[in-house]
């Protein structure tokens, strides 16, 4: 049986750069053998979340949105790639609310069904300077590490801010494609 990875596009965008480095990172996971299922987080309806603790009791979330079937995919992915931006130095509200609803697996009923699974980031923005996604970057080592997922590996490109800017830098397009098949 084939790994299961899912592919995360938190940017509005379709066919800009999150979107191409997402692909090239689910590329290389298909060139390696798995299935890759890709969302795009801004054709979701995602709503944020609320804090209730449904969850954390074991109960569904209380939030009757796409997230609800998003469980079930993640439950049965091997491996998760996250793409998002930098947006005023973090990732972009897409992003923000589908990590704030993991929360779904803070209960340890639910946090056995994704202990151990595998994860890559790519982070593609306008700036030059790396550290503009610092931010971005601590938030999915600690959001990650605390949800028991391990962090495989991340691609970060500055200077990418016109739509499709990354397919200029093929090295690094080839560093994602080769980051696919590292996660499977």
């Amino acid at each position: 049986m084939s790994k299961q990875v899912l592919a995360v596009v938190g940017s509005p965008r379709r066919n800009g750069n999150t979107h191409i480095l997402v692909s090239k990172i689910a590329e290389g996971a298909r060139a390696a053998g798995a299935a890759v299922d890709e969302l795009f987080l801004g054709e979701l309806t995602i709503r944020e979340c609320d804090g209730c603790h449904a969850c954390w009791k074991g109960k569904e979330c209380s939030k009757n949105d796409d997230m609800r079937e998003i469980y079930a995919k993640i439950i049965q992915s091997d491996a998760i790639i996250f793409g998002t931006p930098v947006y005023w130095y973090g990732p972009t509200a897409l992003m923000k609310a589908f990590i704030d609803r993991l929360v779904y697996f803070n209960c340890p009923e639910n946090r056995r069904k994704i202990k151990g699974l595998s994860a890559a980031t790519a982070i593609p923005f306008e700036e030059e300077d790396l550290d503009t996604a610092r931010g971005v970057v601590e938030f999915f080592q600690r959001s990650l590490a605390y949800l028991e997922i391990e962090l495989l590996g991340q691609i970060i490109v500055p200077g990418v801010g016109e739509k499709g800017a990354i397919r200029h830098k093929p090295e690094r397009l080839q560093e994602a494609h080769n980051l696919g098949r590292t996660l499977v």
